[in-house]
Formats: C-alpha cells, structure tokens, sequence
C-alpha cells in the first residue's frame, strides 16, 4: 500500500509557519546557548586583541600623522569597529549552518516535510532568527567598542541604514551556510565549511588598508564581497 506524499502548499500558513520556524529556532538557541555564546565571545576576543595588542602600531599605519601608543589604540578603534561588527554575522552565519545539519541528520527535517507546512518555513525560521542573534551580536560588539572609546557620528537614519545592511548581509550569508550545512555529511564538517568566510575579513579592508597590499591581494580585497560592507 503506498501513500501519496501530501501537498506542503494545501492548508499551509507561510507567515504563521515562519514565525513558528523562528519561535523554535530563538528557543533552541536559549535552552543551548553554546553557539549563542559563541557568536559574541569570537568578535569581543578578536575586538580587545586587535585594539590592546596591535593596535597602538597598527594605528599609527592606517591615519597618518598618529604616534604609535594611545592614539594608535584610539585611530585604530575607529578603524576596525567595522570589521569586527562583520565578524558577528560570520558567526551567527556559521551556527545556522551547524543547526540546518542537525535537522538534516536528525530526521525532524524529514518529517517535516510530511506535514502541512510551509516548506519555506523549515528553511526560513532558523535564517530570521540567526538574523535576530547578528543583530543582537552586533549591538553587544558595538556597545562594547563605545565603552572603549568608539564614537560614531550617525545620525539616526544613519544607525537605521546600519540596523538594514547587518541584517541584509546576515540574511544573505545565511541562506548560502544553510547549504553548506544540508549538504554535508556530517555536523562537524557543517561546522568546519564555513569557515571560510573567517578569512575573507582579514583578506580585506577590515584590519589594514587595501593600499598597503601587494598587487594580487591586492585586486581580491578590493573586489571581494565584504571589503563594501566593511567600507
């Protein structure tokens, strides 16, 4: 005796489903806060390095006419905050690929597709809410940079305009790790995949001028995805 499969599309509430799909994902990431933790603890780490060990040098490199030391730190602060905000939605990014392999290994993505639910639902929850967590991420790593000395200029449509791109590019970098993570094999190689995305920041406009590069690397950083989103 067979079964004809049911039709996801018959009954289904795309908007409810979603919210669902998201309700689940935030509440995953509450009752496991590993990742959660782990989103926000790689940017503060990288943030205090870079501006306590580096960045009394690394700032008198990237404005001219600063004296290496506390006006180095300063320069540099102003410098990096961006590419640090960035380093939050690769690691929020990175978990969404590391939960769609779990659904994926685990067989609850199996079943879900046999009940009368959105199919964008299953896919799109766990995206909004890594949304939710970079934006989240992203405020922490930005109040944190403000304690230090940070202080940007924004008006307020500017910090709207900031609130749109962090999501934006969160939303975008998701969808790519969530099939990094369906097509793995297993849920350590999802969490190992996406890894790459750590080292397009570096091999950008993120912690030195593009300038100061040689020609090759030069021509990749200035042409590569995040160096605008940086800018």
């Amino acid at each position: 005796m067979t079964t004809a499969p049911l039709a996801p599309a018959l009954g289904a509430r795309p908007l409810a489903d979603t919210l669902t799909m998201l309700r689940r994902n935030l509440l995953r990431a509450v009752r496991y806060p590993g990742l959660t933790i782990f989103t926000v603890a790689v940017p503060i780490v990288l943030l205090l390095l870079f501006v306590y060990v580096f960045g009394g040098a690394f700032g008198a490199g990237v404005a001219p006419g600063v004296a290496p030391g506390a006006d180095g730190r300063e320069a540099y602060l102003d410098y990096i905050t961006p590419a640090i905000l960035l380093f939050a939605v690769v690691q929020a990014a990175q978990g969404v690929a590391i939960t769609a392999a779990m659904d994926a290994t685990s067989g609850i993505m199996a079943r879900f597709k046999t009940m009368v639910i959105s199919p964008f639902s299953v896919l799109g929850g766990p995206v909004f809410g890594t949304v939710v967590q970079a934006v989240l991420a992203s405020a922490v790593v930005l109040g944190l940079a403000m304690a230090l000395g940070y202080r940007p200029g924004a008006s307020a449509l500017g910090w709207l305009a900031l609130l749109g791109l962090v999501a934006a590019v969160t939303c975008a970098m998701s969808w790519v790790c969530v099939a990094m993570g369906l097509s793995a094999r297993s849920v350590e190689t999802a969490s190992n995949t996406p890894m790459v995305f750590t080292a397009l920041p570096f091999l950008g406009s993120g912690f030195v001028p593009v300038e100061t590069m040689p020609a090759g690397v030069r021509w990749f950083a200035e042409y590569q995805p995040f160096t605008p989103f940086i800018s």
